[in-house]
């Protein structure tokens, strides 16, 4: 017998979505967002998780969500997709689905183009639908390749790499982020 798949489940409108459970590092309630200029709309910031700058992208508006309402149940999924930490925002997220792999179908045709491509398949669960999200996909539009930006230092500037190896230098680099 083949084990079920595990997901984390999140909301946005009145769809459920999955993601594999081993791509997801935590679930936290928003925090403070810092913003970054000129990124893109759906790119809300970055915030400082635990001495980490992490980008936060609103899937709501990434899945083109047409009325957003910001509560106290909007939570933060915490994903590794491609070596980069993101901080996706969510209507709700809470629970782990366990799908027995005969009650997952591959999509229908009509996400096999264009910016519906993401959908990995359909599981059902209880009378419910579960719409299976390929991140790598969903974060890879054109947009949202800039997000390793927000995050990825960049190098030291001459006077402060001469500074940090020890040389005089007068000026000094901070790294602490709100």
């Amino acid at each position: 017998m083949t084990k079920p798949l595990h997901l984390i489940g999140f909301s946005i409108g009145r769809e459920t979505f999955g993601v594999p459970i081993e791509l997801v590092h935590q679930i936290v309630c928003v925090p403070e967002i810092t913003a970054v200029p000129e990124s893109p709309e759906c790119v809300e910031g970055v915030i400082n998780l635990r001495g980490k700058i992490v980008s936060i992208v609103d899937l709501r508006k990434r899945f083109g969500e047409k009325e957003i309402r910001n509560n106290r149940k909007n939570r933060v999924l915490v994903v590794e997709v491609e070596g980069k930490m993101v901080g996706l925002i969510v209507d709700a997220a809470s629970e782990v689905l366990k799908i027995p792999r005969s009650e997952i179908e591959n999509p229908p045709n009509v996400f096999d183009e264009g910016e519906l491509n993401y959908v990995t398949g359909v599981g059902k669960l209880n009378g419910r639908l579960i719409i299976l999200v390929d991140l790598t996909k969903i974060l890879q539009r054109g947009e949202l390749r800039r997000v390793g930006e927000f995050t990825e230092a960049d190098p030291l500037p001459e006077p402060v790499a001469a500074a940090s190896a020890g040389k005089p230098a007068g000026l000094t680099r901070s790294t602490k982020a709100n």
